[in-house]
């Protein structure tokens, strides 16, 4: 399977888990989605009220520098621990 078809499997695997995982995980794997579909951070920095936006744009700013491609293979690890974690 290619690097964009694992990607794309795991993406709609991390969509169907059994359980919720915690705040800081879906964070963690949307930064990476973000950063493998866009690349690096292109919206401005939300207002300090918007929270839940200032926490998505920070987890995805933190990824910056990192390659669509090791961002992809880092989001495949992730959504595969989460699914062993949550079952699918």
């Amino acid at each position: 399977m290619s690097l964009d078809e694992r990607f794309n499997k795991a993406a709609s695997d991390a969509k169907n888990l059994k359980s919720r995982p915690t705040d800081n995980e879906l964070l963690e794997l949307y930064a990476f989605y973000k950063q493998a579909t866009i690349g690096d951070c292109n919206i401005s920095r939300p207002g300090v009220m918007d929270l839940k936006a200032k926490a998505k744009w920070e987890a995805w700013n933190g990824k910056k520098g990192m390659s669509q491609d090791d961002a992809k293979e880092a989001y495949i690890k992730f959504a595969n621990e989460l699914t062993e974690k949550y079952g699918s």
